[in-house]
C-alpha cells in the first residue's frame, strides 16, 4: 500500500513538472520569440544565427535550472537531512543499547542489595550528571518508602518528602511523569515548598513483575526538565535496576526461609552446623549451650498448643534479644535451643544465660502467657572436636540441670568423661535420660 502510494506520488510529481515546463516553454515563445525577431531584422545572416544560438542556450538553460536543477537540489538536501537525521536516530540506538548492556552486566555483578545500590548511584552519576536524584523503596511492609539512593552536585539529592508508596502519584499510575514546574496547578503536590524553591521533576516509577517498589525521582530548574535521552535512561535504570533488586530480596528471602525456623524466627539445625563447622575448621573459640523448656508438655496439654507456640516464639525472642549478634541462636528441634557464643568461655556463657533468666520473667509477665521457665547446660569448644560430642555434653550439663531442680544452668565439667553414657529416651518433660 505504502509503495503504490509512493509510485502515485511520483507520477503525479512528474506530470507537475511536465505542466510547468510547457508553460514556461509557451511563455518563453510569446514574450522572447517577438524580441529576438525584431534584434534579427537589423543584423546579417551569421549574426542571426549566433544570437539565435544564444537565444535558444539561454532559454534552455534557464528552463533545466528551473525545471531539473532546483528541483534535484532540494531533493537531495532533504535527502541529506533525511539520512542525517537517520544516522542521528541510529546512533542514539546504539548508544542507549550500549547503556542497557553495560547497566546489565554491571546489575548481574551485584550480589546484594547495598552493592546494587551502589550500582544505581554511579548510573545517576551519568545519566544525569550534576542533577540531584535518588532512589526510593519500599520496605518489606510495603508501607513506607525509604532513600536507598541519593546523588547530586553537592551529593544530597532532591529530598522528597513523600513516605508511602501509595501516596507517590508516579507509583500510584504505574507510569513516568514529568513536571515542568512546581508551581502548576497539576505538579505534584510534594513538589512545593522545597528549601531551594520551585523545581521541575521527573519521576519514574521502580517495578517488579508489574508492581511498584519505589520511584527514581530527578529535580532540575524549573522549565527544565530532563530531556527525552535522560528520561529513557532512567526509565531503562528503573526496569533494570527495580528487577535486579526484586531478584535480590526473592533470593534473600528464599535464603532466609531455607536458613531458618518457620516458627521463631531463629536458624534451624542444618544451618547451626554449618555455622559451627566453620568455626572449628578455623580453629575459633566458643562456648556452647543448649537450652530446654521446663514442663513444656504439661504447658501444651494445660493451655494448648496454642499457647506452647506463643511461648516458644517469646522463649526464642528473648533469647535472641539477650546475647550479641555475633552469637548463633538456633531452634534445634522441639523445644530444644542452642547457643553458640564465639570467643567466649563457659563462665561468660553462664553469665549470658542469666541476662536470659532475668529477661524471660519480665517478658512473660508482659505477655500474657503461662509462666514457665528453662534449663541450660554449657560447655565449650575445648571440651571436644565435632559439634556431635560438644552437643552430647551440653546435653549431659542440661540433663544435671533437670536432675537438679530445672531453671538452673550447669556449667561444664573440666573435662570429657573417659565413658560419655548413652542416651536411653525421654521423660514426661521431654528431656533426655541416659543410662
Amino acid at each position: 500500500m505504502n509503495h503504490a502510494r509512493s509510485f502515485s506520488a511520483a507520477r503525479l510529481e512528474g506530470l507537475w513538472l511536465c505542466l510547468k515546463l510547457l508553460a514556461i516553454i509557451m511563455g518563453v515563445h510569446l514574450l522572447v520569440e517577438p524580441a529576438v525577431e525584431r534584434v534579427l531584422e537589423h543584423t546579417g545572416p551569421l549574426q542571426q544565427q549566433v544570437v539565435g544560438i544564444l537565444s535558444l542556450a539561454c532559454v534552455n538553460g534557464a528552463l533545466v535550472w528551473v525545471v531539473v536543477v532546483r528541483p534535484l537540489r532540494r531533493t537531495a538536501r532533504s535527502e541529506r537531512d533525511a539520512t542525517a537525521e537517520r544516522e542521528a536516530q541510529l546512533r542514539a540506538e546504539a548508544q542507549r543499547q550500549e547503556f542497557d548492556t553495560r547497566l546489565h552486566r554491571a546489575l548481574e555483578m551485584a550480589s546484594t542489595e547495598e552493592a546494587s545500590y551502589s550500582i544505581v548511584r554511579r548510573t545517576l552519576d551519568r545519566a544525569v550528571a550534576q542533577v540531584p536524584a535518588e532512589l526510593l523503596l519500599a520496605d518489606s511492609s510495603d508501607a513506607h518508602l525509604k532513600r536507598a539512593v541519593e546523588t547530586g552536585p553537592d551529593g544530597n539529592g532532591p529530598g522528597c518528602t513523600v513516605d508511602t508508596p501509595h501516596a507517590c502519584p508516579a507509583i500510584r499510575r504505574g507510569q513516568t511523569l514529568t513536571f515542568a514546574s512546581s508551581e502548576e496547578l497539576d505538579a505534584c503536590p510534594f513538589l512545593q515548598d522545597r528549601p531551594y524553591g520551585p523545581c521541575a521533576a521527573t519521576c519514574v516509577p521502580v517495578n517488579v513483575a508489574g508492581r511498584s517498589i519505589g520511584v527514581l525521582h530527578a529535580a532540575s530548574p524549573p522549565e527544565q526538565p530532563l530531556g527525552p535521552e535522560q528520561t529513557v535512561r532512567l526509565e531503562a535504570l528503573a526496569t533494570q535496576g527495580g528487577a535486579r533488586i526484586g531478584m535480590l530480596r526473592v533470593m534473600e528471602r528464599t535464603s532466609l526461609q531455607a536458613a531458618t525456623d518457620p516458627l521463631t524466627g531463629l536458624l534451624n539445625r542444618r544451618t547451626l552446623e554449618d555455622r559451627v563447622y566453620e568455626l572449628l575448621q578455623r580453629g575459633e573459640s566458643f562456648a556452647i549451650a543448649m537450652g530446654d523448656l521446663d514442663h513444656f508438655k504439661l504447658l501444651n496439654d494445660s493451655h494448648g498448643h496454642d499457647a506452647g507456640d506463643r511461648a516458644l516464639r517469646l522463649f526464642a525472642r528473648t533469647l535472641r534479644g539477650s546475647v550479641r549478634a555475633e552469637d548463633l541462636v538456633c531452634r534445634f528441634g522441639g523445644e530444644e535451643f542452642v547457643v553458640v557464643l564465639p570467643r567466649r568461655s563457659v563462665a561468660e556463657a553462664g553469665d549470658a544465660l542469666r541476662r536470659v533468666q532475668e529477661e524471660l520473667l519480665v517478658a512473660i509477665t508482659r505477655a500474657n502467657i503461662p509462666p514457665f521457665t528453662a534449663s541450660y547446660g554449657v560447655t565449650d569448644s575445648h571440651q571436644a572436636g565435632t559439634l556431635e560430642e560438644l552437643l552430647r555434653v551440653a546435653d549431659l550439663n542440661l540433663f544435671r540441670a533437670k536432675r537438679e531442680g530445672r531453671n538452673r544452668i550447669v556449667l561444664d565439667s573440666p573435662v570429657l568423661p573417659e565413658v560419655v553414657p548413652t542416651a536411653k529416651g525421654r521423660d514426661s518433660d521431654g528431656a533426655t535420660t541416659y543410662e
